[in-house]
């Protein structure tokens, strides 16, 4: 597919695929809250939306009634949506469809995976052993949530290669180019398949399990509702969290500062790690107009896409003093990165969990690092923005405890 042409207005012609909005979003951002708090566009099929405040972004989130949810991604050309409940569901349905996840991603549930989230990084730390350079954001980064969730689902870890073949697919090269949509969903669902008939009547200790023992209603998942669930887990699992590990990483890569002080004092990480994500929150949802309405004085017309910032809202000045500095003692942080409303993130306490740990290890052995000199991050383009190479000069490695 060819590249869309440049951007010349950003509040009348916005495109997130343009590279200045790739690069850095957040200048885009503060031009549009003193133009035009809500962007539009016609680049994409029936017009698309773009709110760039806290207050509009909270609006549109909580509004089901002019707003659905079953169109979670913007893409040029519209495809026939496909379930992923509870994240594509809407009243009445959410509610059950998501009510039936909890357990499993409580948090008595969750501090049960640390052992083997500690474990994990130190393997791969392990394995960039006493290495001058690196790539943290390949060799690190995007192991972790990979091979976690892979481990909570019960399926290989080695299959890692396969499940970052379909996050591309899905959310960067599918929004634009609508031909490699199906094909990437219909191999997810043929590989989810496949598991649930290994396990047969045999349960195990793991997610699909879990799932084919859940009833709605007294009734089993149907076979749509449970393999779009098990692709949901899949794909939002993963990259939502290594973008945020990987933006965590890069800031204190380029802000020496905030990284000394972090191995000083590790008493700052919980605030740390609050911030990194409201300063560096990786995901953008999508809602999909279904009735007429009118949000931050702008008319949205029905069958237009919307993109959901919770990025651009967490950068608001209006909610947070000093919305463009990252204070890693942010104390009063209610920032909005794992969205708002009745889709907010369920798995909130695992991504909790992987940053901290993969940033408290990655300090225990790499104290000092910074970007290689004459290198640049590059970075994801689509619905998640993390770094995908992050070229890092490594300082001596502290030897494992």
């Amino acid at each position: 597919m060819s590249k869309p042409l440049p951007v010349m207005d950003w509040a009348t012609d916005f495109d997130h695929r343009d590279s200045r909005w790739i690069e850095d979003p957040f200048p885009i951002w503060d031009e549009l809250r003193g133009r035009c708090p809500v962007a539009r566009s016609a680049r994409f099929e029936d017009g698309a939306y773009f709110a760039s405040r806290y207050a509009e972004v909270r609006e549109i989130a909580y509004d089901s009634e002019h707003f659905s949810s079953r169109r979670v991604i913007v893409r040029e050309k519209k495809i026939t949506p496909q379930p992923a409940p509870p994240i594509t569901s809407d009243p009445p349905e959410h509610t059950p469809a998501r009510k039936l996840l909890l357990p499993a991603f409580s948090p008595q549930m969750i501090s049960r995976l640390e052992p083997r989230t500690r474990t994990l990084c130190r393997e791969l730390l392990d394995a960039i052993g006493d290495a001058k350079t690196c790539d943290a954001a390949v060799d690190y980064a995007q192991h972790i949530p990979v091979r976690l969730i892979a481990h909570m689902l019960g399926v290989p870890e080695s299959d890692g290669d396969l499940f970052r073949k379909w996050i591309h697919l899905v959310l960067e090269v599918g929004i634009s180019d609508e031909s490699v949509i199906l094909p990437a969903l219909q191999e997810m669902s043929a590989y989810f398949f496949a598991e649930i008939k290994k396990r047969g009547g045999k349960r195990g200790d793991d997610l699909i399990s879990f799932l084919l023992d859940a009833r709605i209603d007294g009734q089993p998942l149907s076979d749509p509702h449970l393999v779009g669930t098990l692709r949901l887990l899949l794909v939002a699992g993963i990259d939502t969290t290594w973008s945020g590990i990987g933006s965590s990483l890069w800031h204190l890569a380029t802000h020496p500062e905030d990284r000394r002080r972090l191995v000083a004092d590790p008493s700052l990480m919980p605030t740390a790690i609050e911030e990194f994500l409201r300063a560096y929150a990786p995901v953008t949802m999508a809602r999909e107009v279904v009735k007429e309405t009118t949000v931050g004085g702008c008319p949205f017309k029905e069958k237009g896409q919307v993109l959901l910032s919770f990025p651009a809202a967490n950068r608001d000045p209006a909610m947070f003093p000093d919305a463009d500095k990252v204070l890693i003692d942010r104390a009063e942080n209610r920032h909005a990165a794992f969205g708002l409303g009745r889709h907010r993130c369920l798995g909130s306490n695992l991504a909790r969990l992987e940053m901290t740990v993969a940033i408290e290890e990655w300090l225990a052995r790499f104290p000092e690092f910074n970007m290689t000199e004459g290198a640049r991050a590059t970075w994801s383009e689509g619905t998640v923005r993390g770094p995908r190479r992050l070229p890092f000069t490594l300082g001596k490695a502290r030897k494992p405890v």
